[in-house]
Order: structure tokens, then C-alpha cells, then sequence
């Protein structure tokens, strides 16, 4: 054949795209360089009578707010001087810092104002990033101050973290000056949860009693609508004597005969109050035919076991606790043709499991239910169903409820690059997370997709993880390599890791577990020894300032207990109501 007549030859090399990093991460220094030299500067900002120049270009690329001040045909995308209303002007000196820096400074007495700015100018990492911070920082004398500000600015994470801690502190809270600045709707919103933390109903009628006489003449006709949220049927006779005869009650016959109303109405289908609870930890008894939960806080030195009968409380393969404390299980059903998953809800006033009244969870196709890994977890009030397949060990399946239709529906899935036999999966921050020594992934429910994030390289095996607050700490299986990844950095950092008290005794068939107790990182370990023969149960606390861990000396009964996945659920449980049953 002759040269002229060949097929032309077709090289079998792809196109490729390439990413500069440094690029990416020189641009931003680089344009607060020219920030800091006052270069190229086309516009002035005045806050206050502060004057803030600074580039159209980069305050609209930063925020949608500036974008259509400057992009549309408002007045202002045509002035060289800008005058913002309604910013403080350190705040916004701050806010600025991040626009040319990509980093925030955030503290207490700033969190608020630098929300509200944010929030104005949607700046939506500042305005997460507070609301974060907010609710890792909310402590029982700034509790109803923060509350108030996240009921404004409906703030839900923050003001769900602040009422938990309202709840708790109730009589602490209802004695001081900031409880009577509440709003009516704050106030009754406050009182009528179960788990409001009083002995006894006497404590909410006294709190409601001095928020009214704070501002009597503009609070007293407010009184009829707050009754409503006293449950009087849960005093004594002395105790509803005793009200009437106070002078709020006296003083005015209108309002004594509205308060006399209630008081003998007892309105019986109130609930009594959960009052006194306790955050503690869930674990499940492994030996054969046992159906026994133990409730446990180490630092309190509180263990108390209960006893379910088996069709109460099931064989169960996961559990989660929601952010308003309800305790969900799992229970697998064997049908001719199908397995279906159920959820059980925990009583806790009856210490009994029911039914969830949630539809239940046909098998994902493909799923092979005898190597199956299963989790539930929740992630802003939503309940996710998360499966992973030892045979399939690079894919992890997903669905979530919708409660609307009371229907579970489809995820994306995450398709990894190596086995996801060693890995953990768990919510932090309104994200999802998958996590192995060698892939990270994060999942956002708003946009229904998985990306890629900095994996911790150094461990050998994510053996155990748990999220507190935006981070997420993890460790192998000896608890010899201890990290925290920052979600918010993207960064990982090393723990001090764990020695043991008797290094010359060999450790055999180590068990951990990490949970989180009253904000701070806990970590159960149960070993055998050749020395010993029973189990060995250790509880150790962590001690952030000074990079170690404690031993808090934890006495659990000699039982095999464990959690029922290697993230140890926590929840606030009624003390009385525990005991009671």
C-alpha cells in the first residue's frame, strides 16, 4: 500500500486539566498585598465615619451583597464613596480581614455583631462559622443571652444547644437579671419542655412569678397564656394552697380568679416533667440471650443496668441519639421475600422502646445483609441510613427520611478508591463524613454530593471517631495514633495517644470506643491481660490544655459491655424514671 494511502495515525493520549495549587493559594496573598499597599483601590467604604478603601472587584467576588451593589444599577455601583448603615465599624474592619485574608478571627464578645454583619452582607462561612463557635462557647451565664440572639436571627443549631442548656440549669438560669429580659413566646417556649430540669413544678411557678413582677403592668395580662405551659395536676394540694395566696394572686381579683381556674382545672394530660436528667453513655451487654442496656457517666460514678425483655429490645445492629435527645435502634425483621429495618424509639419517662412510627427500611439492591456494616445517624433533625458492604468494600450506600411523606429516599453514593473495611462515617456539622486512613469524604445533604478532603495519612486504621462541636477525633485500634481534623480547616493534628499504666503486661484483644460526655472527649478501653482473668475496663477523659488523658478510676460491672457500633451514643437520661423501672 502506498505511503499516500495509510490511515493518518491517532494518538491514544487524553486530554488532561491541570490545577496550579499555588496559584490558587498566592492569589488571595496576593491581592491582600495590594490591599495593605492601598493599590488599585476604586472604591471607599464608610462605617461610621470610617473610611475603608477597597476593590469592587474583590468585595464582589466575596459577597453576593457587594455583587449587586456594584453590578446592578443602584446609585452606589456608580460612587467612589459607599455608606453602609447598620455595621459597627470594628466589626466590619474584621469582616474586611477576612475578605482580603481568608481568615477569622472570632471571640465572645465579637461572635454576635460578626454574625449579624455577616448575615447582612451573606457572607455565609463567617456567618457558619460563628454560629459554630456560638454553640461550642454557650456556657450557663451567657446561655440566655445567646439564646435570645439565635431566636432573632432563628439560629436553630445555637438556640437548640442553648435551651439543652437552659433546660438543664433551670433554677440556676431563673434567678438571674437576663431571664426576665425574655419575651413572652421565649419564656413559655422555655417552660413547656419535658425536659425542663426542676424537682418539682413549684420551681417553673416561682420563675414565671418573678418574670412578671420584672414589669408588672406590662406583663400581667400575659399571665392566662403562660398558665397554660404549669403543669399544676403534678402538685401537691399545699403546693396549689400556697400559689393562691400569693400577692401577685391576691392583689388583683381578675387575676386571682384566672390563676384559681387553672389551678383547679389540673390539667391531667400534662406530662410530667424528665427533670434531673444526666448525660450518659450507652452500652449494650454482648453476652448471649442478655437484653441489657448500662446507662453510665464516669465522672459521676453512675452505672445503672436495666433488663428488657427480648421482644421489647431486639437484636440490634445501630443506635443514635438526635440533637433533641431522642434514642433511636434498629431492629431487622425477616419477611419471605424482603428484610426489613424498623426504628424503635426510647421512653424515656416509661424506660420502655416503641415503635418510631417511622416507615421502615427495605434492603438496599445488592446489599448482603450478612457482611453488611449498618449505621443510623441524623444530621439536622434528619435521619440517615448508611451501609456499607464488605463484599462491595469501595461503595458506601445511603438513604435519608423524609418525614413529609414518611419515606426514605435515595442518597449519592460514595464510590472510594481503596477498601472502606477500616473506616468510620459520621455527621459534624452539618455535613456527613467519611473517614480512613488514606481517603476523607465529606457529603453535603444541600447539594446531594460527596467531595474529597484531606485525609490523616499517619494513622494506620481509623479504628474509632467522634465529633465535638466542628471537629472530629479519631484513633486506630491500639489507640496509639490519636488525631482531631478540623472540618472547617480541612487540617489534621496528633493527639497524645494512650500508655499503658502496665506496659510489661501484654494487652490482649484491646476494645475502644470513643463517646462524648458533658463536652468533653471520653475513650473506653476493655482489655484481658495475661495476668488477669477478667476484663479489664478502663475510662479515660481527655485534657486539651495539657495534651493528656485521665483516668476516671471507672468501676463498670464485669460484664462484656460495648458499644453497639464504635461510636458510643450519649444521651441526657431521667434519673428518677431510670430508677423508678
Amino acid at each position: 500500500m502506498a505511503a499516500a494511502d495509510q490511515e493518518p495515525h491517532v494518538s491514544a493520549v487524553r486530554p488532561r486539566s491541570y490545577q496550579d495549587e499555588s496559584y490558587l493559594h498566592g492569589f488571595l496573598g496576593t491581592v491582600g498585598d495590594l490591599q495593605k499597599a492601598g493599590v488599585l483601590q476604586d472604591v471607599v467604604l464608610e462605617v461610621e465615619g470610617r473610611r475603608f478603601p477597597c476593590h469592587r472587584l474583590v468585595l464582589s467576588a466575596a459577597s453576593p451583597y457587594f455583587r449587586a451593589m456594584f453590578t446592578s444599577d443602584m446609585a452606589e455601583s456608580r460612587q467612589k464613596t459607599v455608606v453602609l448603615q447598620g455595621l459597627d465599624s470594628g466589626v466590619f474592619e474584621e469582616i474586611l480581614s477576612y475578605i482580603y485574608s481568608g481568615t477569622l478571627h472570632v471571640s465572645l464578645d465579637k461572635v454576635q455583631p460578626l454574625y449579624q454583619a455577616a448575615d447582612l452582607l451573606q457572607l455565609d462561612y463567617v456567618r457558619d462559622t460563628c454560629s459554630s463557635y456560638m454553640a461550642m462557647n454557650v456556657e450557663r451565664s451567657t446561655c440566655v443571652g445567646m439564646y435570645k440572639f439565635a431566636d432573632v436571627f432563628s439560629v436553630k443549631f445555637v438556640q437548640n444547644r442553648c435551651l439543652q442548656l437552659i433546660h438543664r440549669n433551670f433554677a440556676e438560669v431563673a434567678s438571674s437579671e437576663e431571664f426576665c429580659s425574655l419575651s413572652v413566646d421565649q419564656l413559655t417556649e422555655i417552660i413547656s419542655h419535658d425536659e425542663l430540669n426542676v424537682e418539682d413544678e413549684t420551681t417553673v411557678w416561682e420563675a414565671v412569678v418573678r418574670w412578671v413582677q420584672h414589669s408588672r403592668k406590662d406583663r400581667l395580662h400575659h399571665l392566662p397564656s403562660i398558665l397554660l405551659h404549669i403543669r399544676f395536676n403534678l402538685l401537691t394540694s399545699d403546693d396549689t394552697a400556697a400559689i393562691l395566696d400569693r400577692p401577685l394572686v391576691t392583689e388583683d381579683p381578675c387575676t386571682f380568679e384566672t390563676v384559681r381556674n387553672f389551678v383547679q382545672k389540673l390539667n391531667h394530660n400534662s406530662k410530667p416533667r424528665l427533670g434531673l436528667t444526666m448525660e450518659m453513655a450507652l452500652l449494650h451487654n454482648t453476652e448471649r440471650g442478655s437484653n441489657e442496656l448500662l446507662f453510665m457517666n464516669p465522672q459521676e460514678g453512675k452505672y445503672i443496668s436495666c433488663s428488657y425483655r427480648s421482644e421489647d429490645l431486639p437484636d440490634s445492629t445501630a443506635m443514635t441519639v438526635t440533637s433533641d435527645n431522642n434514642i433511636y435502634i434498629l431492629e431487622t425483621t425477616e419477611l419471605e421475600d424482603d428484610t426489613l429495618l424498623f426504628l424503635l424509639r426510647y421512653n424515656h419517662v416509661e424506660n420502655v422502646w416503641e415503635q418510631a412510627g417511622v416507615s421502615a427500611i427495605s434492603r438496599i439492591p445488592g446489599e448482603d445483609l450478612r457482611y453488611s456494616s449498618k449505621l443510623l445517624l441524623e444530621l439536622d433533625q434528619i435521619l440517615y441510613y448508611v451501609v456499607s458492604d464488605r463484599h462491595d468494600s469501595a461503595s458506601l450506600k445511603m438513604r435519608r427520611y423524609n418525614p413529609l411523606i414518611n419515606q426514605w429516599e435515595e442518597c449519592s453514593q460514595l464510590e472510594a478508591d481503596e477498601s472502606i473495611y477500616h473506616c468510620e462515617v459520621l455527621s459534624c456539622s452539618s455535613h456527613i463524613y467519611f473517614l480512613s486512613s488514606t481517603e476523607v469524604h465529606r457529603y453535603d445533604p444541600r447539594e446531594d454530593r460527596w467531595s474529597k478532603r484531606t485525609p490523616p495519612w499517619i494513622i494506620h486504621e481509623v479504628y474509632t471517631a467522634v465529633a465535638m462541636g466542628t471537629e472530629i477525633f479519631c484513633t486506630d485500634r491500639d489507640f496509639s495514633q490519636t488525631m482531631v481534623y478540623d472540618t472547617k480547616s480541612d487540617r489534621w493534628h496528633k493527639l497524645q495517644g494512650w500508655e499503658l499504666l502496665h506496659p510489661e503486661h501484654p494487652v490482649m484483644d484491646l476494645y475502644v470506643c470513643f463517646f462524648v460526655l458533658e463536652n468533653q472527649l471520653h475513650i473506653l478501653l476493655n482489655y484481658n491481660s495475661n495476668f488477669q482473668e477478667e476484663d479489664i475496663y478502663l475510662v479515660y477523659v481527655y485534657d486539651r490544655s495539657a495534651d493528656t488523658w485521665r483516668d476516671l478510676k471507672a468501676t463498670l460491672p464485669n460484664k462484656n459491655y460495648v458499644a453497639f457500633t464504635s461510636i458510643c451514643p450519649v444521651a441526657r437520661i431521667s434519673l428518677p424514671y431510670l430508677k423508678k423501672t
